[in-house]
């Protein structure tokens, strides 16, 4: 996959022209990010209605467009908290993957676990990464780096974030509580199931598919009622390919185009935190079902 291009999900659409005059570091440029977004459940508002359903604005499309319907101004230009765009960690990575590729650079978003929110609470989480011509480089640009996060926050190290693969293998050996990974430590979204339904949210972001944190498809369930095996082969793909094993990657790859409990189809599940019924989206017509 070349990740220099935009996907669906990432491509800015008409709005293309506002990522043109942002900046070109990493600094600047999540800077204007959070100047454009804010976490549905953070930043001291209690959203609802049409403000707190913007969670679900799947493309980067629809949340550039959600925030210049309501700013109609360039993303640098500061924004109230009450006019941001509400959204998530995938949104904060998906924005910034937009606009680094936009910039002709090599990035993705990753799906894992944070140990940094929460003391002994692993939070499901999204963070980008960008090739800087010899590795991958982590970055949460949700976070604002003047908080004392205690690591670079540009420039993530091993250890403070584990991707969903990573925690799966650490799961199935034993090595970790599952139920210390989950959405939040006040809610019973956690536990085995969740981390294994994250494997697939991982490949699927890794392949282009990027995906709501609570889209549901294929073989993702809610319980460990199945045979295992196949999640420990795919995570197991899943870090190989991480470690630069082209044979991994490639099979991988390959596994993902033509299994349909991998990928997903033309309709998925949404399972919306706004509330209410699940309901399915058409992807191509980017509609919600009845």
């Amino acid at each position: 996959m070349n990740y220099a291009q935009q996907t669906p999900y990432s491509d800015p659409g008409k709005y293309a022209g506002l990522l043109d005059e942002l900046p070109r570091d990493i600094a600047g440029l999540t800077d204007v990010l959070r100047n454009v977004l804010i976490h549905y459940r953070g930043g001291g508002i209690e959203f609802t209605g049409e403000h707190l359903e913007e969670v679900n604005n799947r493309w980067v499309e629809a949340i550039l467009g959600t925030d210049q319907r309501r700013n109609a101004c360039p993303l640098a230009t500061p924004r109230k908290p009450e006019d941001k765009v509400a959204g998530c960690c995938r949104d904060f990575a998906l924005l910034l993957v937009a606009a680094l590729r936009h910039q002709g650079v090599p990035a993705r978003s990753r799906i894992g676990f944070a140990s940094y929110f929460v003391p002994g609470w692993n939070h499901d989480h999204v963070i980008a990464e960008y090739f800087d011509g010899e590795r991958w480089v982590r970055v949460d640009g949700q976070l604002d780096p003047g908080e004392h996060w205690g690591f670079d926050v540009h420039d993530m190290p091993e250890g403070p974030f584990r991707s969903a693969a990573e925690v799966w293998q650490a799961f199935r050996a034993g090595e970790i509580d599952p139920d210390l990974y989950g959405v939040d430590p006040s809610l019973p979204i956690r536990g085995g199931w969740f981390i294994r339904d994250y494997v697939f949210l991982q490949v699927a972001h890794l392949y282009g598919d990027e995906l709501l944190l609570w889209d549901g498809w294929g073989a993702m369930a809610d319980d460990l009622e199945m045979d295992l095996t196949p999640t420990d082969e795919l995570a197991a793909l899943l870090i190989a390919s991480d470690a630069g094993d082209e044979a991994a990657a490639t099979k991988l790859r390959d596994w993902y185009r033509s299994d349909p409990d991998l990928h997903p189809g033309e309709k998925i599940m949404v399972h919306s935190p706004t509330g209410g019924a699940p309901y399915k989206v058409d992807l191509v017509s980017r509609q919600k079902l009845a």
